[in-house]
Order: structure tokens, then C-alpha cells, then sequence
């Protein structure tokens, strides 16, 4: 299948074929055909299989080919959970608009909110945009959403997840007219706040499932290996990196200071590493995310902030520093790697802190996730073992034999108190009178 069995416009086909895209994936070709043809959509499918172009595609084409409801107000709003996300689905964006009038502009936390409003005073066709810092222009009035006509929400799983609910109700409820139409991505769509949320967005969707969320991406390979304390995980750690077949390499951790520690780490031992977390301005991140994808460093030390949003090539390990609290992030973190067909590797740390997250992974997979060892580096630790919970023992029941027990001598009975004639204050009974003293 091509690119232009799906109805796409030529213009479109042309820009993909500049980024050496040719060919549809499975979402792609399921998900423009139906949203080209009006349907809202709640779909999901696995990281790394190419949606973002799959909401993308029919929302250009749109743009360039259909009258706009309205001169001022956005055409197309896209929502995505994180800053990083955000900016690879503008980055995409804005490779396929490129040579065209259409306008975008990118609307996310930690940048100046007073330049954002004169960019969307430009009367911008697309907005891309995390929850929040939307939420806030709504409510200072600087966007008006009544002429939306496109809505799509990218990872609306992992927008939930991070607490932006009423933020997502307030986005409904302004650009809530018949005529608009609403795409909805999830990574999985056996999530309860998802699929509340879809009753209340979507109207009669086309429901489109290409994967299980805990479904093993082919591509990927993964290892796990026991690690006692945090001096083992950094001698396992710098093994890895030492290897020739690693090229980049993103490296999750627990905490933002782990990620600098570690970071300051490696470089003291000649690693090109670079620390990302949350806590940096916008800027700083924006910065640290072009650095690393132009390969100016080997290494990318963060938390579950990039966990999503970053769609690099050039990675060839993932590597588990900490296992992740939740088990479903543990997928978006592998997939890193491994994507647009390339292989890719996955190696996961697990020490005692890291156990209960195992088992949840390991169960959340339906997948044994046998270890490996490392020559010299073989792990003391072997796991916790459930506790056994000891059987409680029958009680013995008193033995009961036909024998005509012996009779018990009843207890004589006390006499009776004698019964005290109660007080009569009706004057039927004589007052006692005291006697008086004899007088001398």
C-alpha cells in the first residue's frame, strides 16, 4: 500500500517522499482513509508505529483542501500530554506544511505566555498545545475555540494519568459544536478515565485497536539482570556502555537527581552524557532534546519526562537505570528504541527496590522476563521470595463418648432474703416516734 491509496493529496505525498517516507503503517492506513472521511476515531496502538502522522495527515489535508468555519479561531487543536511530545508533533507539523500559508504555532508551559498570545493573535490554522498552559489562555480569553474544527487528543492515556482531566472538560466544552470532528490516541484503551472521557468527546467513533498495550514490540530486544546495591547498577551500567554495538543511548531513572548525579558521573569517566528532568525551563530542555538528537552526546540521562515524545533513530539502547513504578510506562520507555523498523535494545537494572515493579511489569506483560548475568558482575541478590503465610491448625474437638455422664449435685440454695415491707407515705402505717429523754 502507498501513500496515495489512502486519498491523500499529492502535495502531501510529495513532502513524505522528501523524508524518505513512503509506505503506510497499519495505523496509518486504518486511521487517514476514516478520519479523511469524517469520523471521530479512538484508537489505539503501540509507541513507535507511527501515529502521529496518522492524525497529522488528514488534519493538513483538511486545512488545505475545506472552507474554514471561522476566519480567527483555530482549525485544528492538538493536546499532548508533555512539553517534549508537544514539540515533536510540531516538528512533524511543521515538516509537512513546510512551502504552504498554513500557520502553527506551538502553545506550552514554561515559555513566555505574553508571546505566546501575540503568536495566536496571527490567527494561527493549528495549535499544538499541553493541557494546562491552554487551559490558561482560555481562561484569560487570549484563544477562542468556536470554530475548532478538528480536535485530537495525542496519548490521552498518559494526559489523564498526569491529572489534566478538567482541563480536558474545560477544551470540550468551548469547541463543543456539531460540526466538530475529534480524534482520540491512547496507548490503550482499557483505561477506565480514557474511556469515561471518550463517551463524553466522541460522537459514534470508529474504534481502531492494533495492539494490546502490554503487547511485545518484535523489534525490541530485552534483558534484565540483578544488581545488588546502587555501586553494582554503576559497574553493571558502565559495562554496558563499553560495549561496541551501543550507539545512543537513553537512560531512565527514579528522580531528577539521580539524573544529574549519574550524569556528572559518567562524563567524570569520559561518557558524553546529558541529564534532562523536569524541573529545567522549557528553553533548557528544548536545548538539551536538539543537542542529543544531533548526536552531540552518546548519552540522554532522564526520568519518565521523555519516556514519550521522542522519536530518534539513532537510538540503539534503552537502558533501565530503575525500573519504572508503573508498569505501563515501562513499554513507552522501550520504545525509544526499535523504532521505523530498526532493532533494538533493552536492559533493565533490578535491585531490591526495583522488585515489587518487576513483578508488576512481569504480570502486566504475561511474561516470565528471565535474567541474564554479566561475567564478574554476577548479582548476591536473587530476588524476595513471597512469604508463606503457615496453615493454621484444626482445633481438636472434645471427644464425645455414649457413657452416661455423672449426674452434678445441684448447689444448695441460699435462703431467701426476708422481704422489707416498703415505706408507706399514705400514712396507713404508725410513725414510730423517738422516745424522749426522762427528765431528771
Amino acid at each position: 500500500m502507498h501513500f496515495t491509496d489512502l486519498g491523500i493529496d499529492t502535495r502531501l505525498e510529495t513532502q513524505l517522499a522528501h523524508q524518505g517516507i513512503t509506505q503506510p503503517t497499519d495505523i496509518q492506513a486504518h486511521a487517514v482513509p476514516t478520519a479523511l472521511a469524517g469520523h471521530d476515531i479512538f484508537a489505539q496502538s503501540k509507541t513507535g508505529s507511527g501515529k502521529t502522522l496518522a492524525f497529522l495527515l488528514p488534519a493538513v489535508q483538511r486545512v488545505m483542501k475545506q472552507k474554514a468555519l471561522s476566519k480567527r479561531d483555530p482549525r485544528v487543536l492538538i493536546v499532548a500530554p508533555t512539553r517534549e511530545l508537544a514539540t515533536q508533533v510540531f516538528t512533524q507539523l511543521r515538516l509537512l506544511i513546510a512551502g504552504t500559508n498554513i500557520k502553527a504555532v506551538k502553545i506550552l508551559g514554561g515559555e513566555n505566555f505574553n508571546d505566546q498570545i501575540k503568536a495566536l493573535r496571527n490567527d494561527p490554522h493549528f495549535v499544538v498545545a499541553t493541557p494546562g498552559r491552554l487551559a490558561d489562555h482560555l481562561n484569560q480569553r487570549s484563544l477562542q475555540l468556536s470554530g475548532l474544527e478538528l480536535l485530537i487528543f495525542d496519548e490521552a492515556d498518559r494526559i489523564l494519568d498526569l491529572g489534566f482531566t478538567d482541563q480536558l472538560k474545560l477544551i470540550n466544552e468551548l469547541a463543543d459544536h456539531r460540526l466538530r470532528q475529534t480524534l482520540l490516541f491512547s496507548a490503550t484503551l482499557d483505561h477506565a478515565q480514557v474511556d469515561a472521557l471518550s463517551r463524553n468527546l466522541l460522537k459514534k467513533p470508529k474504534q481502531i485497536m492494533l495492539s494490546a498495550a502490554n503487547e511485545q514490540h518484535s523489534d525490541i530486544k530485552q534483558t534484565l539482570y540483578l544488581a545488588d546495591h546502587l555501586d553494582h547498577k554503576e559497574a553493571l551500567l558502565e559495562h554496558f556502555l563499553n560495549q561496541d554495538n551501543v550507539g545512543q543511548c537513553i537512560i531512565f531513572t527514579a528522580t531528577r537527581a539521580d539524573t544529574s548525579r549519574l550524569s556528572e558521573s559518567l562524563n567524570s569517566k569520559d561518557f558524553k552524557s546529558v541529564a534532562l528532568a523536569g524541573d529545567l525551563t522549557q528553553s533548557k530542555r528544548l536545548d538539551i532534546m536538539d543537542a542529543f538528537s544531533r548526536e552531540n552526546f552518546k548519552i540522554l540521562i532522564t526520568t519518565d519526562v521523555a519516556s514519550r515524545g521522542l522519536d530518534l533513530l539513532s537510538v540503539t539502547h534503552v537502558i533501565n537505570f530503575d525500573l519504572p513504578k508503573h508498569a505501563e510506562e515501562y513499554v513507552h520507555r522501550i520504545g525509544r528504541t526499535g523504532r521505523a523498523g530498526f532493532k533494538g535494545n533493552a536492559l533493565s537494572l533490578v535491585g531490591p527496590k526495583d522488585w515489587a515493579s518487576y513483578l508488576a511489569i512481569k504480570s502486566f506483560l504475561n511474561d516470565e522476563l528471565s535474567f541474564a548475568t554479566v561475567e564478574g558482575l554476577k548479582a548476591k541478590f536473587k530476588g524476595i521470595k513471597e512469604k508463606q503465610v503457615a496453615p493454621i491448625k484444626p482445633t481438636k474437638k472434645a471427644v464425645t463418648t455414649n457413657k452416661p455422664q455423672p449426674k452434678r449435685k445441684a448447689k444448695p440454695k441460699k435462703p431467701a432474703a426476708p422481704i422489707k415491707a416498703p415505706l408507706n407515705i399514705d400514712g396507713d402505717t404508725p410513725m414510730r416516734r423517738k422516745k424522749k429523754p426522762e427528765q431528771e
